[in-house]
């Protein structure tokens, strides 16, 4: 969880340094405090909620929650 924490905040730091929590999380569809309260580490997102950050910052699912592209098993 944590380190999903700081990929979030991370990403949103890097890709939009001056936009909020608040208006990440409104263009994402999510809650307004959604956000903040994922990158404190005060809620873990639901599925939809995680598809829709990775696909507003154009990242894999997989990849924003454990910190790993997904691998097929052989």
């Amino acid at each position: 969880m944590k380190e999903f924490s700081l990929r979030l905040r991370e990403l949103r730091e890097k890709q939009c340094p001056v936009r909020s929590r608040k208006v990440t999380s409104e263009l994402c569809g999510l809650h307004p405090d959604a956000v903040r309260r994922y990158e404190r580490g005060e809620a873990v997102p639901d599925a939809k909620a995680l598809e829709a950050i990775a696909d507003y910052f154009e990242v894999s699912m997989d990849w924003l929650w454990r910190g790993e592209n997904f691998k097929k098993s052989p």
